[in-house]
This record gives structure tokens, C-alpha cells and sequence, in this order.
């Protein structure tokens, strides 16, 4: 008796996954609940466990081919595989043959298999668009076929049409024949073509959805971290004895962003159609990168969390996120987000919307720099410049030069965030 191996409910709006690995080979053995096979979304990595003991018989999707939600990944047969030896070899003794059946009914042929390796969607794709396999170039592993190579080709057949139609005829003695369609670009002898991650592609698809949709701006500010660093050095050691994680710089900024937000509740606001949707909660967002891409995971109700509670739970988003481990409850439902581009070495930068919220922080890197003080001499004093980025249609610039001007005061005078003055 065989178990299909399905692809698991992936969470709210995802639909769609990539194959990114098999831990197991056809033949090999499995056991309930162990990690079968990785499928990557566009938001975490998700491994998807065998339902049953036995035996991996049939890999039905492979690894880089789309597969959507309840669709078929494989099979496992209970029971452990023959050795292929003692399966092909004849029985010992052999009984008398019986009589031969009678023929059965004609059936319609099955379909010829491609010529390039491919899974049932992929083929199915293939037929309904009526294209030749072998003139897409495949990306998956071992040559293999997926949805988003047949999907991509389609794209450039769609635009090639028009394209050509408005290229003029070649000219005698250049070689192209007239109607000849231009090769895709070949790869250099030092180049390498990698195929984009289901979660890269979405970021893309993110960034320019937010830069097509959002009237967005950005102003600028810079405050002096003498202060909040003053504060970290004073209570290190004991705040990292007592809550068993280090006082960052993160905590003071989730805590004046929501300062500021309180009082400018449209930055924490996002618009519907003509309507605009105003966040009586503070859920913020902290971008944290990883060797797949930016994840933000969300601090929920920031504004009810101390400064321990804040640094505990973005270390452990950080860790989880560096490990695929992740879940989509915890990237959705953000209302503000602060990206720290600092960590890299940015000293000032435009962050882009996540949307469909109004409002970004970029915080960067500390410098010194020289700062004439209020009684007229100059101080080198650590400066972080600050970056805002927003949406023009839902937020004025006035709300958005004084956010980052109270967010100014809140860092500068550290007291006031814990007062909540």
C-alpha cells in the first residue's frame, strides 16, 4: 500500500512552493516523521515530514520544480525495498504457466514521455501551450525541466512578437535571416547562471510593487548616540545577567519609534482604496538579513514590552531566521518597520516600503563627527543619520519631519523612553 506524500497547507496567501531538496533517494527508507523533503516559499523554508513508514518508491516533483498547495511530491510504500537482485530474479522453482488472458479492451495510448526530464505540471504546461521541451532552457537540477523555466519562456515568446514586428528587416550581407528570433544571451567562458530563490523573487517582486503603488519620500535627520551608548556601557553586564541577553541598540529604537508613532498615528496607518486603516496596536517589524535574503519578523505590541523583552525576542528572531526556522505568522501583520543598514557599514540610505504599511526607519552607522554644541564649541560626537521613508499619500511631510524629530529627542535623552515621557 503506497502514501502520497502531498505538499502541506504553506499558510495565509501562500499558494505556491519550490522543491529546493530531497533528503531521501528512491529505495531509500523513511520513517514517520522524519524530514522527507525542503520546499521553499516566498516567505520561510518549510520541510515537510514522511506521513508513514517504509520505503521513498516515486519522486513525482523534483528539486526547482513550483508545486502548489496539496499537490503531489511523491509516495511511500510500507514495507523495505527488495534488493534489486532478488526482485528481478526468476523463482526457483516455476509453477506451469497459466493460460494466457484474454487481451484487454483498447485503450487510448498513453502520452509519449519528453524528451527532457519534467514533472506531470511541467508536462502539462508544456501540451497546453504546445511548445517544444527541448528549445527551453532548463535551470533545474540535472537538466530537469520546472514550471518557472516553461513560464519564463512563455514570457519571452509573449514580448518577442512585438518586439519583432517592429524590428526592421536585416540588412543584405548581415547574416540573420528575416524573421529570425535573437538566441537568449549566451554565458561568458567566467560567468555562472543561478537560478533566483522563491523567496528572492518575491522580494523583488516587493520592492518594485512598493516603488509602482506608494508615492514614497524620504527625509532625513540625525541624532547624537552619546547618550544611549552611555546607558548601554553603564548597565551592560547587569542587564545581560539578569535577562540573560545584551541591551542593544535595537530596543531604544523599537521603544521611540512607538513614542513617536502614539503621536503620529498616521505613519502606523496604511490605506484601503479610499479608505485609510488606523493601527490602534504597534507591531514592528525588524528587518534582519540572512544568506537567502531580508526577513522581517515582527515584534508584536511592542508598545507592552520592556527593553528585555524587546532584545530577547529579536535575538531569537535573528537565530531562527539565520537557521530557515521562521514561521509566516511571524513576518505578517506588521505595522511599522526599522531596518538597521549600520550592521553593514551604511552611513545613510533610502529604505523601500513593506507594504502595505507607510512607514520605515533606517537607522545606519555611528560615526564620529565633529558637532558645534550649544555653548559654541565643537565636540566629536557619535552620529547615527537617520532615514524615513513613507508614503506621501497617506503621510504629510510635516508628520514625517516631526516623527523623526521626536524620535531625535527620544535617543538623545534616553530617559524619556523609559519614563515614557
Amino acid at each position: 500500500m503506497a502514501t502520497q506524500i502531498k505538499v502541506p497547507t504553506l499558510g495565509e496567501s501562500v499558494s505556491e512552493a519550490t522543491v529546493a531538496k530531497w533528503f531521501k533517494a528512491v529505495g531509500e527508507a523513511v520513517a514517520r516523521d522524519e524530514p522527507l523533503v525542503e520546499l521553499e516559499t516566498d516567505k520561510v523554508t518549510v520541510e515537510v515530514n514522511a506521513p508513514a513508514d517504509g520505503t521513498l518508491s516515486d519522486i513525482v516533483a523534483g528539486e526547482g520544480e513550483d508545486v502548489e498547495v496539496g499537490a503531489l511530491l511523491g509516495s511511500i510504500t510500507e514495507g523495505v525495498a527488495a534488493p534489486a537482485a532478488e526482485a528481478d530474479a526468476a523463482p526457483a522453482a516455476a509453477e506451469p504457466a497459466p493460460p494466457p488472458a484474454p487481451p484487454p479492451a483498447a485503450s487510448p495510448p498513453a502520452p509519449a514521455p519528453l524528451p527532457v526530464p519534467a514533472g506531470p505540471a511541467v508536462r502539462k504546461l508544456v501540451e497546453e501551450n504546445h511548445l517544444d521541451p527541448v528549445a527551453i532552457p532548463a535551470t533545474g537540477k540535472g537538466g530537469r525541466l520546472t514550471k518557472g523555466d516553461v513560464l519564463a519562456y512563455l514570457e519571452t515568446q509573449k514580448t518577442a512578437a512585438p518586439a519583432h514586428a517592429e524590428t526592421p528587416a536585416p540588412a543584405p550581407g548581415s547574416g540573420r535571416a528575416e524573421g529570425e528570433q535573437v538566441p537568449p544571451r549566451p554565458d561568458g567562458p567566467r560567468e555562472e547562471r543561478v537560478r533566483m530563490t522563491r523567496l528572492r523573487q518575491r522580494i523583488a517582486e516587493r520592492m518594485k510593487e512598493a516603488q509602482n503603488t506608494a508615492a514614497m519620500l524620504t527625509t532625513f535627520n540625525e541624532a547624537d548616540m552619546t547618550e544611549v551608548m552611555a546607558l548601554r556601557q553603564r548597565y551592560r553586564e547587569t542587564f545581560e545577567k539578569r535577562h540573560g541577553v545584551r541591551l542593544g541598540f535595537m530596543s531604544f529604537f523599537v521603544k521611540a519609534s512607538v513614542v513617536a508613532l502614539r503621536e503620529l498615528p498616521a505613519i502606523n496607518a496604511e490605506m484601503d482604496g479610499t479608505d485609510f486603516i488606523y493601527k490602534n496596536h504597534y507591531d514592528i517589524g525588524v528587518a534582519v538579513g540572512t544568506a537567502q535574503g531580508l526577513v522581517v519578523p515582527v515584534v508584536r505590541d511592542a508598545d507592552r514590552r520592556g527593553f528585555a523583552g524587546i532584545e530577547t525576542t529579536i535575538a531569537d528572531f535573528g537565530r531562527r531566521a539565520r537557521e530557515g526556522k521562521l514561521t509566516l505568522e511571524e513576518m505578517q501583520g506588521g505595522t511599522f518597520t526599522i531596518t538597521n543598514g549600520g550592521v553593514y557599514g551604511s552611513l545613510n540610505s533610502t529604505p523601500i516600503l513593506n507594504a502595505p504599511q507607510s512607514g520605515i526607519l533606517g537607522m545606519h552607522k555611528i560615526q564620529q563627527r565633529p558637532m558645534v554644541m550649544p555653548d559654541a564649541t565643537i565636540q566629536a560626537r557619535p552620529m547615527m543619520y537617520l532615514a524615513l521613508s513613507y508614503d506621501h499619500r497617506v503621510v504629510d511631510g510635516r508628520e514625517a519631519v516631526t516623527f523623526l524629530v521626536r524620535l531625535k529627542e527620544c535617543i538623545e535623552d534616553p530617559q524619556r523612553i523609559m519614563l515614557d515621557t
